[in-house]
């Protein structure tokens, strides 16, 4: 809109100039001049205010999205703290159980091997003392069978020997015994007469 009207101005003040010549011509000119140079300067400074003003707000939402996305920036940084801090505790706890587990295993392993070795001495000494025991049987039931060889041939040797002693006097004293029972025979024999009994009615 400006341009056009500067336009007409311009085309009526060279009309003006081309038909009138005089002070009075040329001070309106001016006058028309600056009017129209003031309007210019009215828009270019709306222009400018606009354009301030669309910067301004502009600006202003910059500042509120820079805001929005430091507040973002922040809270993701903070969440990612937070979660470096919880792994980090926990990396720290995972690896404070596992020297506590490795601790206990490597003693318990220590213990079972100590109680490993432990009973394989005590094993040991046991078969040891087992077959110690074992032949000191077997020597023991080898002396005992020996001495009972040599008792049953004594026993038999004595046995015999004394059975052949008690034969001899059983056969020395059979001629004693013959006579004594005759004699006790004929005692009794003239007892039952002294009776008038009869033996061998009896």
């Amino acid at each position: 809109m400006p341009p056009k009207t500067k336009g007409k101005g311009r085309k009526t003040g060279a009309q003006k100039k081309k038909k009138k010549s005089s002070p009075d011509a040329e001070a309106e000119a001016k006058h028309r001049m600056v009017l129209l140079e003031k309007e210019l300067l009215q828009d270019h400074l709306a222009l400018q205010r606009d354009e301030t003003r669309r910067a301004k707000a502009s600006e202003e939402r910059l500042k509120q999205r820079l805001q929005g996305l430091e507040a973002e920036l922040e809270k993701a940084q903070s969440e990612r703290d937070a979660v470096y801090a919880e792994m980090s505790r926990q990396r720290r706890a995972l690896q404070e159980e596992l020297r506590t587990r490795s601790k206990q295993l490597e003693e318990e392993v220590r213990s079972l091997r100590e109680q490993l070795e432990t009973c394989q001495k005590e094993a040991k000494t046991a078969r040891e003392e087992a077959e110690q025991a074992l032949r000191e049987q077997d020597e023991t039931l080898s002396q005992l069978r020996a001495h009972v060889a040599n008792m049953e041939a004594e026993y038999e040797e004595i046995l015999h020997g004394s059975l052949d002693c008690l034969l001899a006097k059983l056969r020395a004293a059979k001629p004693q015994w013959d006579a004594a029972v005759l004699r006790l025979h004929t005692r009794h024999k003239e007892q039952l007469h002294q009776f008038a009994l009869n033996p061998l009615e009896l």
